[in-house]
């Protein structure tokens, strides 16, 4: 029987796909910091040895990428609204297909043109065949092991505003259906002020078959405490092997709260970028994940500004697996 199950992120990557930001009203002033942020990210993977297809969205967004990144970054003119393909792009399985489930801009709250379509044309470009399926998912919901075991959060997929005539077993049956994974950890809620009702990446990530990477409360403050410490009753409940590292603790922009994690760092074939927001904790954070990745280099680059718009490096970008053999 063919494997379907996606491969893990940290398997080995043909290229890394990453949006490029485009649109002032989203980033209202942090445009321009928000692209150099993105630049640095797409250069510093480009540089180690990855290939990055950076997609900008008409002439004079790629005029300003291209005076930003490395040499070694491609450019792709496409039609997108945000730049989070984590969400919009393709997730590619095992069996070198291409899954696009339905999308509705977060519970439709952000809907933008080109969001829809920018999975499938980019996919059919790189060659791969493209199933649709019939419900409402996005790559950030979930994150999985290679295998068959994937995390997500109550908060995402069973909000009532993206599949609400599914139940939980509905949802487990179409995770097992399109993507092979065969168990469902089940966390409860996702970040305070996370625009995307919570989504897993920004909480807890696979780094190993069996083992999750989890914030833990940093300060008297920290506004996340109560939901880190629901993660991880959760994750042990499983018997997953639970790593943790610090959080940012409270970030606020303006007074609100932000959903800062550095858990939204990107898994590259050589490199693991993770996002600082210029916290006390930023040094620690980066340390602590580098020690989950010793085969690869650790590198914590700013991403305050990429957040003010409302994701990270992680939401900012998907990977095409190698396929080699299928």
């Amino acid at each position: 029987m063919t494997n379907i199950v996606m491969p893990p992120e940290w398997a080995p990557q043909e290229w890394l796909w990453i949006g490029f930001p485009h649109l002032a009203e989203e980033w209202p002033g942090f445009l321009e910091p928000a692209q150099e942020q993105i630049a640095a990210f797409a250069s510093a993977v480009a540089d180690s040895g990855q290939a990055v297809r950076l997609l900008v969205r008409d002439e004079a967004n790629e005029a300003r990428a291209r005076a930003l990144v490395s040499a070694r970054v491609s450019l792709e003119r496409r039609a997108y609204g945000d730049i989070w393909l984590r969400d919009t792009g393709p997730l590619v399985r095992g069996d070198g297909n291409a899954l696009r489930c339905r999308f509705n801009g977060w519970g439709e709250k952000y809907l933008m043109e080109g969001d829809q379509t920018i999975g499938a044309e980019i996919a059919r470009d790189a060659g791969l065949p493209v199933i649709d399926s019939d419900w409402i998912l996005e790559g950030g919901a979930i994150d999985g092991d290679g295998t068959g075991t994937v995390l997500t959060t109550e908060q995402c997929l069973l909000n009532p505003n993206r599949n609400p005539e599914l139940s939980r077993e509905d949802i487990e049956a179409r995770l097992a259906r399109d993507l092979g994974f065969t168990r469902t950890v089940w966390l409860g809620d996702g970040l305070i002020n996370d625009h995307t009702d919570g989504h897993v990446d920004n909480l807890a990530r696979f780094v190993a078959p069996g083992e999750v990477v989890l914030p833990r409360a940093t300060g008297a403050d920290d506004p996340n405490a109560e939901i880190y410490a629901a993660a991880r009753a959760h994750i042990l409940d499983a018997e997953l092997k639970l790593h943790e590292i610090p959080s940012p603790g409270r970030i606020e922009r303006d007074g609100r709260v932000e959903p800062a994690s550095y858990v939204n760092f990107a898994i590259t074939t050589h490199l693991v970028v993770v996002p600082t927001f210029g916290s006390p904790h930023d040094k620690d954070g980066v340390a602590a994940i580098a020690a989950l990745f010793p085969d690869r280099e650790t590198l914590g680059l700013a991403g305050d500004a990429v957040l003010a718009g409302g994701g990270g490096f992680h939401c900012a970008s998907q990977q095409m697996p190698q396929l080699t053999g299928i």
